[in-house]
């Protein structure tokens, strides 16, 4: 628990909403639209650089709109959290195909993924200087869904 790690090593601790706290990066991670739009121009006026979700959809589409315009660096869950939903696929393959990975074997595959990931967004989120991750982990997924469907002949 946080607050047993802030009594142990001697943090403060703050109960409930932290949107007001002072911070270089913000990471929503507990439940789905924890941070609105108020808290998310906060951050900014705070000096927030970068926000990055740990969970689905811990920021409202307002408050994604706030980081977008103020051209932070924003990762969306379904990008930054993707590593959780792979490792399960992982998992799965490795049942399936009654095989066992070695723990580096599977932190590689993973890191590759991941990988993979930031540079669709790259790819596909270039906006001049700025890349919009949520744009390009929109794009990117579309593109995946339609690339399968052609290859398989249903378009």
């Amino acid at each position: 628990r946080i607050k047993e790690y802030a009594d142990k090593y001697g943090c403060d601790f703050k109960e409930g909403k932290i949107w007001g706290v002072k911070c270089d990066v913000a990471l929503p991670c507990a439940t789905q639209n924890e941070l609105n739009e108020d808290e998310a121009r906060t951050l900014i006026s705070n000096g927030c650089i970068c926000v990055s979700e740990g969970a689905n959809m811990p920021s409202t589409p307002e408050a994604i709109t706030v980081f977008q315009d103020s051209k932070i660096l924003f990762a969306p869950g379904k990008a930054s959290n993707a590593g959780g939903v792979s490792t399960s696929g992982l998992e799965m393959s490795q049942n399936s195909l009654r095989m066992n990975w070695s723990r580096e074997e599977v932190d590689s595959k993973l890191k590759g993924i991941m990988k993979d990931i930031h540079n669709s967004c790259l790819e596909y989120g270039k906006q001049g200087d700025y890349i919009d991750y949520v744009k390009g982990a929109n794009i990117a997924g579309f593109v995946k869904v339609a690339d399968a469907m052609l290859d398989q002949g249903l378009v």
